[in-house]
């Protein structure tokens, strides 16, 4: 028997699925995903439209400082949303920040992921020593505020990177900083789910045929706990988001050569009481677009996939 798995199958599969209609159904899930969809793609093709790269240096004019948004007196085109101190169009660098922090959070999910989904199908399958002393280290780092660890690892790596690769390494750095806080969510989730499924028939009868451990925890285990990690990780890409911007507005995250959200945000705030206040609103509203957008699509997702609140 064969199994069709092209696109037009796939996707009428996907529109007659109970998810599709729970999403089309919610108003709030359909508003999210089309934001967020908004936000990314133009985030991610800002090179084709963005009136310059905020990036570089040479494009920047000092005698364009300060331009007030357009609909002002004294804005001009094509700076829709101003500029900043150093003549950097807003929207272009805000553009290319949320690039950016996007990218960051996207690589810190992804990389928390894979250390949590092993860690804890390790500790539930073996459970043991092994169990005892993942969970043991993920009890403590659960005692430290999620923030604190990120600032710690943060400030720690960078002083040890030399001073020219700083700034080079800056995305990476907070990539580390928030996987090292937010893997043991994940581990904890899986272990619990994976000491429940080990017990159960099948997991016993692929032991008898002498299956590889390997096997069994990703080919049968993982599937069956994938629905609160999908969650999970939804409601975690957000908050990467959001520690992102809190160190870099701290001043220990992104450069202002490379401007995040939160570092635009932080040279944003030193303007605030000064009268240029689309230096630091206009980022601001981006951010709270970003994460709204991605914790009601995280909301909706909790729900759909909980037979008990649907």
């Amino acid at each position: 028997m064969t199994v069709n798995l092209t696109a037009p199958s796939l996707f009428a599969r996907i529109r007659q699925s109970d998810l599709w209609y729970s999403f089309t159904r919610q108003r709030s899930a359909v508003f999210a995903a089309v934001l967020l969809a908004v936000l990314i793609i133009s985030a991610f093709t800002a090179p084709l439209y963005a009136p310059q790269n905020p990036f570089d240096p040479a494009q920047l004019e000092l005698w364009n400082a300060e331009i007030p948004p357009i609909w002002l007196e004294g804005g001009q085109w094509p700076y829709l949303l101003g500029t900043d101190t150093q003549g950097r169009d807003i929207l272009s660098a805000i553009l290319y920040g949320s690039r950016i922090s996007i990218l960051i959070g996207i690589a810190s999910v992804v990389f928390a992921l894979l250390i949590g989904i092993g860690s804890g199908l390790a500790a539930g399958y073996y459970g043991g020593f092994v169990e005892n002393a993942l969970m043991r280290v993920g009890d403590i780092l659960l005692s430290i505020p999620t923030i604190l660890i990120a600032i710690l690892v943060s400030a720690i790596v960078r002083e040890l990177l030399p001073v020219n690769l700083r700034d080079v390494g800056a995305a990476g750095v907070l990539v580390l900083a928030i996987v090292l806080s937010g893997w043991v969510q994940y581990a904890r989730t899986v272990r619990a789910q994976t000491a429940v499924e080990r017990r159960k028939e099948y997991v016993q009868a692929a032991q008898l045929l002498k299956v590889p451990a390997r096997r069994i925890m990703f080919r049968h285990i993982l599937p069956n706990t994938l629905t609160p990690i999908l969650v999970a990780a939804t409601l975690n890409f957000g908050m990467a988001i959001l520690t992102e911007a809190t160190l870099s507005f701290l001043g220990i995250g992104m450069p202002p050569s490379q401007p995040s959200l939160g570092t635009l945000i932080r040279l944003g705030n030193q303007f605030l009481f000064s009268g240029m206040w689309w230096i630091v609103l206009f980022p601001v509203l981006q951010l709270c677009l970003l994460v709204v957008s991605v914790n009601l699509l995280g909301d909706w997702l909790r729900d759909a996939l909980n037979p008990k609140l649907r």
